[in-house]
């Protein structure tokens, strides 16, 4: 049945239940329902008409325009997509450890099921589990903070990006050392701010110096982005660089720093992990990120924190509420179980450590092995970036393939040749690097290994 008609000239556009009788709505109905009358006013048999086409608009938020695809998942994606056609991809692409969630932490979560505490919890996060965390983080990194300065949200980095929302503007600068994790220019980007990058290479140990973020810095400068340990070098900042750097924003009252703690635990003698916050001056002025994935092998769990002076943590609190609202019941009862396990995660965490070492040294090892990779030996997070520029440029060409002018075009080829799956450096803000993940089973790392460097050996150069 009709609800209605509208009239266009002779026409009659029969309206159906739910619709409102506008222009609008008629135009956008794909087969609207047209009656005639004839000269004498009688109504004829109702056809069948195609609408005519509309033109639609389909210009993006310019921020949104301006963002980047991730070339982490886009490897990712296009690895699985091979290996679901049947395609043998070891993939040494994706940030995520191999290892299962600790037993006791999927106790939790599964307690949490099984009592009910399936129900919304406060934006903020539970008080029980901020409290842990105001707890893990003055014992463990020396920070004194309240539980309305801890913001918990669906993983770390939906802290990072709330954390620029909050506290850039329109047209503000943030400095960001490469190599970096690639959503830090995007997430500025989108937070309205331009990204400064600041290269390093490996002769500098993919760190940035005190003395080139303080040439970076300008009345527009909001923002400073240090991740340590890094992804995706597993380089970890030393105090002495970090007090240099503490020195260098003491002196612009303007300036915050974010610091992304994400890889903490996951480190390596003799690097140490020191917490920026904790710095003479900088508690105030430093918004510290943290979760739970990378160490406690939670990446599916979606659980992270902000923790920051209040005005800081309320902004980003705002922000939350109005867009995913509290993180997942569930896992913040299975995060409490996590922060249970003791300083940095007792010998659970421990151990995970213990295999990503000797993964790092068998990988390192291996990459030394092959002509024309340099490579850094990391000290923390499960990565390593070598240097491939020998074999990259308008020199480099495999036969069956083609040229090899870039980073891309070597993963590419590592890919369709080797079967082997990693991340173009320049992702990173690192050209002609490629990442490499060593969070997977000793056996692929062996295999991945051998067939890279086979693949590599066939690569040529040009005088």
């Amino acid at each position: 049945m009709s609800f209605g008609r509208v009239f266009f000239g002779q026409s009659q556009v029969e309206l159906l239940p739910g619709e409102v009788s506008s222009a609008n709505a008629i135009s956008q109905r794909k087969r609207p329902r047209v009656c005639y009358r004839d000269r004498r006013g009688n109504m004829t048999a109702a056809v069948q008409a195609s609408a005519a086409p509309s033109s639609v608009n389909k210009d993006l938020n310019d921020r949104v325009a301006a963002v980047r695809p991730s070339k982490t998942m886009q490897l990712t994606d296009l690895a699985t997509s091979m290996k679901e056609k049947g395609v043998d991809v070891l993939s040494l692409a994706a940030g995520e450890p191999d290892f299962d969630t600790p037993e006791s932490v999927i106790a939790a979560g599964v307690e949490a099921l099984r009592k009910g505490l399936t129900h919304y919890t406060p934006n903020a996060g539970t008080q029980a589990l901020r409290a842990a965390i105001c707890h893990k983080l003055r014992t463990e990194n020396g920070l004194e903070y309240t539980e309305q300065e801890v913001l918990v949200s669906n993983g770390a980095k939906q802290s990072v990006w709330q954390g620029l929302q909050a506290v850039c503007s329109e047209g503000d600068e943030v400095i960001i050392p490469a190599p970096f994790w690639v959503s830090y220019p995007e997430m500025a980007r989108m937070a309205g701010a331009h990204p400064i990058i600041l290269p390093s290479s490996a002769d500098e140990g993919f760190l940035p110096s005190a003395e080139q973020i303080a040439s970076a810095i300008t009345p527009k400068s909001r923002l400073l982005i240090l991740c340590t340990p890094s992804n995706p070098s597993g380089a970890v900042f030393p105090l002495s660089l970090l007090q240099a750097i503490a020195e260098v924003v003491r002196q612009h009252p303007r300036l915050l720093v974010l610091s992304d703690e994400i890889y903490e635990h996951i480190i390596y003698p003799p690097g140490a992990h020191h917490s920026f916050a904790a710095l003479e001056g900088m508690h105030d002025r430093t918004l510290t990120v943290n979760g739970f994935s990378k160490a406690f092998a939670m990446t599916g769990w979606r659980l992270g924190y902000l923790a920051a002076p209040r005005a800081f943590t309320g902004a980003a609190a705002r922000i939350q509420g109005h867009s995913t609202s509290g993180a997942s019941s569930i896992a913040q009862h299975a995060g409490l179980a996590a922060l249970a396990l003791g300083p940095g995660g007792g010998d659970t965490v421990a151990a995970m450590v213990a295999s990503f070492k000797s993964r790092r040294d068998f990988v390192l090892q291996q990459l030394k092995g092959m002509p024309g990779v340099k490579v850094l030996e990391p000290e923390g997070a499960f990565y390593v970036l070598p240097d491939c520029n020998a074999l990259c440029g308008p020199h480099a060409h495999a036969p069956g393939f083609g040229d090899i002018p870039d980073d891309d075009a070597l993963c590419r080829y590592l890919l369709e040749k080797a079967a082997v799956a990693v991340v173009p450096g320049s992702a990173f803000g690192a050209p002609n690097c490629i990442r490499i993940s060593y969070a997977a089973a000793d056996t692929v790392l062996q295999s991945a290994m051998q067939r890279m460097k086979d693949a590599l050996a066939q690569i040529q150069t040009k005088a």
